[in-house]
């Protein structure tokens, strides 16, 4: 590109655009849409993403350097950052390189060293990061650009898969460059994806004036024609021949044509210089590539000077960088494989030798590494220990490639296959993880290191959901071991593989056994899984007291469980407990997916419908987003039987069509028993109630029904089902495992009023039922007082009895309040019935919008109105006491609803609605 010609310089080219910079000639269209989106970001049209995606050489640099300019021109704070082949392994670095040091920053010094210090929690760490931007762009639009985001490291290419779509309201442009699609945007965000197409005839004449001035020769132009339109190698040409004088009609010899070339002039000891600068990366400290030569650093000022002259290498005052990768590119392949090879392996230990992390070193080692190099495979090993939390892929990685280079029958084969089993089990690539650990068992190691690797990989298996070989593995590795503390994680493994099984009694004394053994040995990991083993027990078997024992302990002892045992007070009904422990978790670096999966659970325990669903759509991204969607099938249950309490039966069968693929691409028993519950809700709604009571009993192909703890807030529902299907001996046993369930819990109203609701369906029983509306109105949970205020409504209606209507009053009323349609409507049926009217409809549900003000829930408008108020999304979270990934999900929502794309947009309808007096009252 027009390389060593000042800004402004050049002649304009008749029918051009006038351009500030010849050298961006024939990519004016481009220019021009580029600008076009810094405009609208800064005109208030919310948070976009544009994609300069092209071949080296082919321009993307320069115009993204361009939009940098025209940006900062605008009023906006740039971070500019560039990703590096060598970096991969250094956490953020490819983002971090531009938030710190921009003018001014983005990023203060002090908010980076407070994410430097989470950064083993990534979706915490990518949130706060998001929140921080989100306030600097709240009085000033923000560009963040990364060039050459094909290097980006793993946690950076995580952070921009994420963070635009939480920013999207926010004036934040991202400005990505790469070879090619770097796949990283949600379906959320909004793209233009600019492909930088080879240079026209006319562009690459264009540029030929440019730097030679007159009009171009035809010898020239042929030159020209063979750098196949990539704009970095034409600029070559023309600068070998601005060189020579520009007679193209004789090109002289020396005449650049090709880096090899240009290298040939160089002194021997430059080019040296330049292969192991190549061998270092794009850029490089002169203080390495002085310790590769062998020589100081104060010795190799010629060597610099002449490459930076020949146009070669830049200084920046920090690194020296080749002036464009194509031409380290070209350097390092001009060197013979096995000169790299060696290069690359000195380079490693003169790196470890200074004092430099193993992420320095690695990226070497992976190059350059042989079979047996025990140096390799320690710092290999150690890499991957360091960025196991956060780059649990990368780390995966790390350690096979570590196992790789041990020789097969070197006794270290089963301490760093052991981490490898570990690594991958952690990446999730369970199957993988078992494969290699069975392949280390396969060479029979000793006792001891055969039971080590059992108790590792006993997490692959209960991750496998493949309890029955965990229970044979964990059984025979115990026979085995001396080691106190494998014995007590192995005791622990058995405990969480027989907390599935049917004899929970059993498996109680396995747990109990495996947490004295695990104190005994004062090893923390078997505590934990001993802890969370009893309380999976206790909670299997209906023992909710017992459950919040075991999961209060666990989390008492590891804040990561504040979920489980918010949970387990969810069945206990202690809500307000839940309630405080949500609130304390705040903004705590906590697992986000699971500790919003709590909240969803106790909101749709307090019949907050809309709210749920929000959280269950949140919980699931968040999964998404770490590609670990263990609790799909329950997150769509649930969102499938919110959607038929409120009469939206399409979204229930998208829910349906989502668990029935997930199922079959991943069955175990827990996913069986809800499916094909969530099956039955389906067909009985469709009026099959025969094949309902059938898919009910299926449900209960593994275990009873209470035994499944996201089916226990239905059994009524499920006795409902039986009874309607004909099935009296299913709805019978329903009813026995309610009252059973209640036995066990005689202080959990919401277990003693179900039960005697059950009981009181199957028997037509009306002081059953009248029991249970006075049980459960002592209970937190409004929807069972609905259900059984309604049932006993209609019972008494049949029965000719006027308390009929009060009773199903106070189910209507709760009903409707929470936003369960369908049960509302159905609900004012049987009162037109009770008021002796004709019996003709007077209304029908409760028409949903799709679109527009009217389409926000309750809370969505208080989010709204918080926004427009000049929220950001955490003081917004802050002020509602919801989690800010949940006012994330909220904001989506009404961003999508409302057609709008940024805050000032949705302040304006906020105003106006508000102003009109439409919203009053939420």
């Amino acid at each position: 590109m027009s390389p060593g010609r000042s800004e402004g310089e050049g002649r304009a080219v008749p029918g051009s655009t006038p351009m500030s910079r010849p050298g961006l000639r024939g990519r004016e269209a481009e220019l021009e849409r580029l600008r076009a989106l810094v405009e609208a970001v800064r005109d208030g049209e919310g948070g976009t993403i544009a994609l300069l995606l092209g071949e080296p050489g082919i321009g993307k640099t320069v115009l993204l350097q361009e939009t940098v300019s025209i940006a900062r021109a605008r009023g906006f704070v740039v971070s500019h950052g560039r990703a590096e082949e060598l970096h991969e392994l250094a956490p953020l670095a490819s983002l971090a390189s531009g938030l710190l040091h921009g003018d001014p920053p983005l990023l203060s010094s002090t908010d980076f060293a407070d994410l430097a210090g989470h950064h083993d929690q990534r979706i915490w760490l990518v949130e706060r990061l998001a929140q921080l931007i989100e306030e600097r762009s709240a009085n000033t639009p923000v560009l963040i650009a990364v060039d050459d985001v094909q290097w980006a490291d793993p946690l950076s290419r995580f952070a921009l898969s994420v963070m635009p779509a939480r920013l999207l309201s926010s004036p934040v442009l991202w400005l990505l460059t790469g070879r090619n699609d770097p796949e990283l945007c949600g379906q959320e965000t909004r793209t233009t994806t600019l492909p930088l197409r080879p240079l026209s005839d006319t562009a690459l004449a264009e540029l030929a004036r440019d730097v030679l001035g007159g009009d171009v020769p035809e010898r020239v132009a042929e030159l020209l024609h063979g750098a196949g339109g990539n704009p970095f190698l034409a600029a070559e040409v023309l600068t070998g021949l601005a060189a020579s004088g520009g007679d193209a009609s004789e090109p002289p010899e020396r005449l650049v044509l090709g880096v090899r070339d240009r290298l040939a002039d160089l002194r021997p000891d430059t080019l040296h210089f330049l292969r192991i600068g190549s061998v270092l990366g794009r850029a490089f400290s002169l203080a390495d590539a002085a310790a590769l030569c062998g020589r100081p650093a104060s010795g190799l000022s010629a060597e610099v000077d002449e490459a930076i002259a020949a146009a070669l290498l830049h200084d920046d005052g920090e690194r020296l960088l080749f002036r464009h990768d194509l031409l380290r590119q070209a350097v390092y392949t001009d060197l013979a494989p096995s000169v790299r090879r060696a290069l690359h392996r000195e380079a490693a230990s003169r790196l470890v030798a200074a004092g430099r992390s193993s992420t320095d070193a690695v990226p070497h080692l992976l190059k350059s590494a042989d079979p047996g190099d025990q140096e390799a495979i320690a710092l290999l090993g150690t890499a991957a220990t360091d960025m196991i939390a956060v780059m649990p892929g990368l780390a995966a990685d790390l350690a096979v490639r570590a196992l790789e280079l041990v020789p097969p029958h070197a006794p270290m084969v089963f301490d760093v296959g052991e981490r490898a089993v570990v690594a991958l089990t952690r990446a999730g690539r369970y199957t993988q993880a078992r494969d290699t650990g069975d392949t280390l068992l396969a060479r029979q190691p000793p006792l001891d290191v055969f039971a080590r690797l059992q108790s590792v990989l006993g997490d692959t298996l209960w991750h496998l959901d493949d309890v029955h070989e965990l229970t044979r593995r964990s059984t025979a590795a115990l026979a085995a071991v001396t080691d106190p503390v494998i014995r007590a994680r192995l005791t622990a493994r058995l405990a969480m593989a027989r907390s599935r099984g049917r004899d929970l009694g059993a498996a109680r004394e396995i747990g109990e056994r495996a947490l004295a053994e695990a104190e005994r040995a004062g090893d923390r990991e078997a505590r934990v899984l001993a802890l969370w083993g009893l309380g999976e027990i206790a909670l299997n078997a209906g023992d909710c007291a017992a459950a919040v024992e075991h999961h209060t302990a666990l989390s008492v002892f590891d804040r990561a469980f504040l979920p489980e045992e918010a949970v387990a007070r969810i069945h206990a009904d202690d809500f307000d407990t839940v309630r405080r422990l949500l609130r304390t978790a705040g903004d705590a670096p906590l697992r986000p997916a699971m500790l919003i999966w709590a909240q969803g659970t106790l909101n749709m325990g307090l019949g907050r419908l809309d709210d749920a669903d929000a959280d269950f759509v949140t919980a699931e991204r968040l999964e998404a987003e770490l590609h670990v969607p263990g609790n799909l099938v329950n997150i769509r249950v649930n969102r499938g039987l919110l959607a038929m309490l409120r009469g939206d039966r399409e979204a229930a069968r998208k829910h349906l069509d989502v668990v029935r693929a997930t199922v079959a691409e991943r069955p175990n028993t827990g996913n069986h028993a809800t499916h094909q519950y969530f099956e039955a809700v389906v067909a009985d709604a469709d009026g099959d109630h025969a094949a309902a009571a059938a898919l009910v009993r299926s449900a209960q192909r593994d275990h009873p029904l209470l035994r499944w703890r996201l089916l226990r807030p239905h059994v009524v529902q499920a006795v409902r089902i039986a009874l309607r299907g004909g099935d009296r001996d299913l709805a019978e046993d329903l009813a026995a495992q309610a009252a059973e369930h209640a036995t066990r819990n005689p202080s959990v109203p919401t277990a003693r009023g179900t039960a005697a609701h059950a009981a009181g369906l199957v028997n037509a029983d009306h002081g059953l039922m009248e029991r249970s509306v006075r049980i459960l109105l002592t209970c937190p949970r409004p929807l069972p007082l609905a259900a059984a205020s309604a049932d006993l409504g209609r019972a008494l209606l049949t029965a000719g009895d006027p308390a009929a209507t009060p009773a199903l009053n106070k189910a209507h009323d709760i009903y409707a309040q929470a936003g369960a349609d369908a049960e509302a409507d159905r609900v004012r049926t049987d009162l037109e019935r009770a008021t002796s009217r004709s019996g003709r409809r007077t209304g029908g549900l409760r028409p949903r919008h799709g679109q527009g003000w009217d389409a926000l829930t309750a809370s969505e408008r208080k989010v709204a109105r918080l926004i427009a108020a000049g929220h950001t999304n955490r003081s917004a979270a802050a002020a509602l006491v919801v989690s800010p990934h949940t006012v994330n999900t909220h904001l989506a929502s009404i961003f999508r609803k409302l057609s709008v794309r940024s805050r000032v947009h949705l302040a304006r309808i906020v105003l106006a609605e508000d102003g009109a007096g439409t919203g009053t009252g939420d």
